[in-house]
């Protein structure tokens, strides 16, 4: 099966119907894989904090039940999807349409210190570095050019392959990770029960 294939057959649940499932059963397991600082500025109250970058797709193997992932709009929703089935054979299924999905159904959210998406970060860090590569081929030494040639193939690999290594850099530094003190809500990973869930 090729990977468009195995996108392809990625189950998905609209926020509605997730919502409507949780009214219903409590024990619904929803992760969020978004970084701690983009989960600490707005989450689902009962969703419990993964970031992509840490998903170990054994700590889900055991379970019976599916597992419902969450992102920002879906993407990265998609590649934990996989990730989770792939390794390990888990009954995954995504939020279509993430957090901005749930946002936008008018279900209830809970909000916290505002932050840069890591989807914005991305073109910020390589808009900068294409524009820094052009000014200094032009006032340096044309060879600098190649940091702007290297940063647009880079862009394209990532939307060939829809994954990004610069999205993955990013997502491990210092600001987008939260210290974990129950008072903001980070702490989910390790305290699921701090928001309830």
């Amino acid at each position: 099966m090729s990977e468009k294939e195995k996108e392809m057959s990625v189950q998905t649940i609209t926020p509605e119907r997730l919502s409507e499932l949780k009214a219903a059963d409590e024990s619904v397991e929803l992760i969020d894989v978004r970084t701690p600082a983009e989960f600490r500025e707005i989450h689902v109250g009962f969703a419990r904090n993964v970031p992509l970058d840490r998903l170990d797709a054994s700590d889900f193997a055991e379970g019976e039940r599916p597992v419902y992932v969450m992102c920002r709009s879906g993407n990265r929703g998609k590649e934990a999807c996989l990730k989770l089935f792939n390794d390990a054979g888990v009954d995954v299924v995504n939020v279509d349409g993430g957090v901005l999905a749930w946002e936008e159904a008018g279900l209830p959210v809970v909000r916290g210190k505002k932050t840069i998406s890591l989807d914005r970060q991305v073109r910020i860090a390589a808009g900068s570095m294409v524009l820094l590569g052009v000014v200094l081929a032009a006032l340096v030494s044309p060879y600098w050019i190649a940091l702007s040639a290297f940063v647009g193939a880079g862009l394209v690999f990532a939307g060939v392959t829809d994954t990004c290594g610069m999205a993955i850099l990013l997502a491990r530094m210092p600001w987008n990770q939260v210290k974990e003190s129950p008072e903001d809500g980070a702490a989910c990973e390790k305290h699921p029960s701090a928001l309830g869930g």
